[in-house]
């Protein structure tokens, strides 16, 4: 932490040098004494937020540049898969625990009845590949590539290959009725 902010102040002088920006003239644009400034730049005076806004703003520097944030981790997200029976993988996609969750599911080819079932939630699905059975409540459907379904998981459902080809699916799930809130299409201007 000290070495961050002690590199802060050159930081400092060297932007405002390459903008051939004088202490006076940027004294003037952001209301911060000369002698602040300079203070700030030498490391005789601890950066603040207070001092630091202003200056990013009359820089048009995001205050990370100011301030020499470290780089963001990896964003990726890295789940384990798991087997979910004989012919289903589950890839989850978020981290959090509660709330929304995503996951891939890639559904093997089935030779089975389906088993509607019921439990708390909102579902939604989106067929990457192949063609997805759904059966929910008197409604016995085939989503095709790019079709997308939601439903509210009280009602008995299940969904599976249609028994041709594996069947891969992007699954959003809410508990508790929470719903995804998509939009179909763009709203006109």
């Amino acid at each position: 932490m000290d070495d961050v902010l002690a590199a802060v102040g050159p930081r400092l002088r060297s932007i405002r040098r390459q903008r051939g920006c004088t202490l006076a003239a940027l004294s003037e644009k952001t209301g911060i004494s000369v002698s602040t400034l300079s203070r700030l730049e030498s490391g005789r005076r601890k950066p603040s937020l207070e001092l630091l806004l202003p200056i990013a703003h009359a820089h048009q520097v995001p205050l990370d540049e100011l301030v020499g944030a470290p780089p963001v981790g990896d964003p990726r997200v890295r789940m384990k898969p798991y087997q979910l029976g004989e012919a289903t993988t589950v890839v989850p996609l978020t981290q959090q625990p509660g709330g929304l969750q995503a996951f891939k599911m890639i559904i093997g080819v089935q030779r089975c009845e389906p088993d509607p079932r019921t439990h708390e939630g909102y579902e939604w699905l989106y067929v990457l590949s192949g063609r997805l059975r759904l059966v929910l409540a008197e409604h016995d459907v085939v989503l095709k590539v790019g079709e997308a379904a939601e439903f509210d998981t009280r009602l008995p459902h299940w969904f599976g290959s249609t028994g041709e080809a594996p069947v891969e699916v992007l699954s959003l799930f809410g508990p508790q009725g929470e719903r995804m809130h998509v939009r179909a299409k763009p709203r006109s201007a």
